[in-house]
């Protein structure tokens, strides 16, 4: 009887388990995702100007730093990186929540279908990425519409020709703040456009799901043969990020060229053909040297950094009840 009369309390009890290692992997995801954002932030920058700016603009990735240096000095570099440390923590605590939660879903499901195995197939992996990763974007879309902005310094109508404006012609003597930016955007363009890029952005949920479904499943291979070591999935996690960012990049430049053009309802389709009618095909790959390198080390300090969070909250989990009173 006593067995049968604790069942009703397992489910709810297992119920927040769950919760609570989501919510840990969520942090996790977070605090890993502000560390690699400081550690590659600059590469960031160089990525998203050379996007924007149009094939009249600096070419080399040395002349960008230069000219970045020149005009605005090393802070330049770092342009809106206090939204940029708010929106990365924001996305990967969403996305990492919600991808967990999915897991959790699919693993249950494989012990109550009795699968050998409840590792996520492909197709489950892939599932769980996009469901994470479509939350990840209506939620914050509009904090990288304010950090795209920061980060580009397109802030008036003048710069549409591509170029950056030069200091002593427009640029501010001291850079936007992030609020200062996201309420000039409210006053001169509305609330809809926080929501700019956003269907490239929900395209683009397909490079999350590449990403974790690569790593996922050479963890899965490398897991039969040994244990994954920390040094495994720095590597994995570089692995997963550099092929699903070079299939999606077209899509990363048009995403934020939508996010910095002002005024203008343009579709993705127009932003395509116009960007190729200006430039060519290769205007869509403008500034892949630098994001692909800031995407792959930026990677592999998340999974790294992650990882050793998630251990580290775990020990962290099952030393605090031990020395609570009564225990």
């Amino acid at each position: 009887m006593s067995k049968a009369g604790s069942n009703p309390r397992a489910p709810p009890a297992a119920s927040v388990a769950q919760q609570g290692d989501n919510i840990a992997h969520a942090l996790a995801g977070a605090g890993g995702g502000l560390l690699s954002m400081i550690l590659t932030y600059p590469l960031i920058t160089l990525s998203t100007r050379a996007q924007v700016e149009s094939k009249r603009a600096h070419s080399s990735t040395y002349d960008a730093v230069r000219r970045i240096v020149q005009r605005e000095g090393i802070t330049g570099l770092y342009s809106g990186l206090d939204s940029a440390l708010f929106g990365i923590s924001v996305t990967n605590f969403v996305y990492y929540y919600w991808y967990e939660w999915t897991r959790a879903f699919f693993e249950r499901a494989a012990i109550r279908s009795s699968r050998a195995s409840k590792k996520l197939t492909t197709i489950e992996a892939m599932i769980a990425g996009a469901i994470a990763g479509s939350a990840t974007v209506l939620i914050t879309n509009p904090i990288w519409v304010v950090n795209t902005r920061m980060t580009a310094r397109q802030s008036s109508p003048s710069s549409d020709n591509g170029s950056l404006p030069e200091p002593a012609a427009a640029a501010p003597k001291s850079s936007p703040s992030t609020i200062s930016t996201l309420l000039s955007l409210l006053r001169t363009e509305g609330p809809g456009a926080l929501f700019a890029g956003v269907l490239p952005a929900l395209i683009l949920v397909i490079n999350p799901i590449l990403q974790y479904t690569i790593f996922e499943q050479l963890k899965n291979v490398l897991e039969k043969r040994r244990k994954v070591t920390p040094r495994d999935i720095f590597m994995l996690g570089a692995v997963g990020k550099l092929l699903a960012t070079s299939i999606t990049y077209p899509y990363i430049t048009i995403k934020s060229r939508m996010h910095v053009k002002e005024g203008t309802n343009e579709g993705m389709g127009q932003a395509v053909k116009r960007v190729v009618q200006e430039e060519g095909w290769s205007g869509l790959y403008k500034g892949i040297g630098p994001k692909v390198t800031q995407s792959v080390i930026t990677a592999a300090f998340l999974f790294a950094f992650k990882d050793a969070l998630y251990e580290a909250s775990v020990k962290l989990r099952r030393r605090v009840p031990a020395q609570l009173p009564g225990k």
